[in-house]
């Protein structure tokens, strides 16, 4: 039987098969060049990791994906190895962002996640005339630095808009070892190349081995393939002023 393990905030948590405890969690959700989302899908892939849940709310869009002829939850959990993927194929709404996070940490926390690390992208102007664009880690403590295994440079300062910065708030505020990885990207267009930049830290920061390259010669078929979701995903960024997340300078030094 299914197991609802979040009420909170009108927004649930239903396990279809047990998710083990201590694992690391991948976050991929809709972001500046859709990296997190091609990232952990190709995680999912190449790991063939099982479906075991989903996260369901009447604030998300009325819709299902079709995988394989059958309906399926546009957020689902994945699981295999130690390791658990959380995907979206839709846009998170703003109005949904809180209690997304809320639950997704209480939920963490029930599970004593062993580390949490949400993939997304960082928006740089000049992203056509980089060739091997570079991974920044925002973390939840000093303390993670060390999980990072010099996969990433440390995002000293700076501003993170939407579900991953409140995730990482929420992390630091539980006590959840967290980071968020973000890789320089194409704000909306989505980018394969910046993606498997993000997937070779994840390998160094889980021990991994995921093959990487495919992502890189599946590059305009992955964009094509993307591009509605880019599209609604760029008008949701905008309605959050995402574009301006990097652009604005700390407050205090």
């Amino acid at each position: 039987m299914p197991a609802d393990l979040s009420p909170t905030d009108g927004l649930r948590i239903v396990e279809t098969e047990p998710v083990p405890k201590k694992a690391s969690v991948i976050n991929g959700l809709p972001d500046v060049g859709l990296v997190g989302l091609l990232a952990a899908s190709h995680i999912i892939s190449s790991m063939k990791l099982r479906e075991v849940g989903a996260i369901e709310s009447d604030l998300l869009p009325p819709m299902i994906v079709v995988h394989g002829g059958l309906p399926k939850a546009p957020v689902r959990i994945f699981s295999g190895n130690g390791l658990v993927v959380v995907i979206s194929e839709t846009v998170i709404p703003s109005s949904l962002i809180r209690p997304f996070a809320n639950s997704l940490v209480a939920w963490a926390s029930d599970k004593s996640v062993r580390l949490m690390l949400s993939l997304g992208g960082m928006a740089v102007a000049n992203r056509q005339d980089i060739d091997s664009p570079k991974v920044f880690a925002a973390l939840s403590a000093k303390a993670v630095e060390t999980q990072l295994k010099g996969a990433a440079e440390v995002l000293e300062e700076g501003y993170i808009v939407g579900a991953y910065g409140l995730l990482l708030r929420k992390c630091a505020e539980a006590s959840i070892p967290s980071i968020t990885l973000l890789t320089q990207s194409h704000y909306n267009y989505p980018d394969p190349e910046a993606a498997a930049a993000a997937l070779t830290a994840v390998n160094r920061i889980l021990d991994l081995k995921v093959d990487a390259s495919d992502l890189l010669k599946r590059g305009e078929e992955l964009r094509l393939r993307s591009k509605d979701m880019m599209h609604r995903t760029h008008e949701e960024m905008n309605r959050m002023n995402k574009s301006h997340e990097y652009d604005l300078p700390p407050l205090y030094g």
